[in-house]
């Protein structure tokens, strides 16, 4: 089942956004991919909310996490610069495995003044 990503817009440099993905009972991923790049893993998070783990691209400053009573993982963007700029999806995988998006995925974060 293909997970639909949500949260993704235009902003300016410094803003912040919430992106949010359904979530399961299984180790999750967000993998931002660059228009014309590969994409890259930045955070990942396991089953109840524990053992966030983060890219040294982003450190803390887009916090992962999951709100259990409603089902929705997040990923909290912070001070967002145009090197973010991308499509943010997410995967149902441990932390660092890279997996490309299916056709349609992901919710585009575009980051300019």
């Amino acid at each position: 089942v293909q997970l639909v990503e949500s949260g993704g817009r235009t902003v300016q440099p410094g803003a912040s956004l919430r992106l949010s993905c359904p979530a399961s009972q299984s180790w999750m991923s967000w993998l931002p991919q660059a228009t014309g790049m590969g994409p890259e893993w930045v955070s990942t998070i396991a089953p109840g909310n524990t053992a966030p783990s983060y890219s040294g691209s982003v450190t803390c400053r887009f916090p992962i996490s999951i709100d259990e009573a409603r089902n929705i993982m997040y990923l909290q963007t912070n001070n967002l610069n145009p090197e973010a700029t991308g499509l943010y999806y997410c995967e149902r995988t441990t932390a660092r495995q890279v997996v490309p998006p299916s056709p349609g995925q992901g919710t585009q974060v575009t980051v300019s003044s």
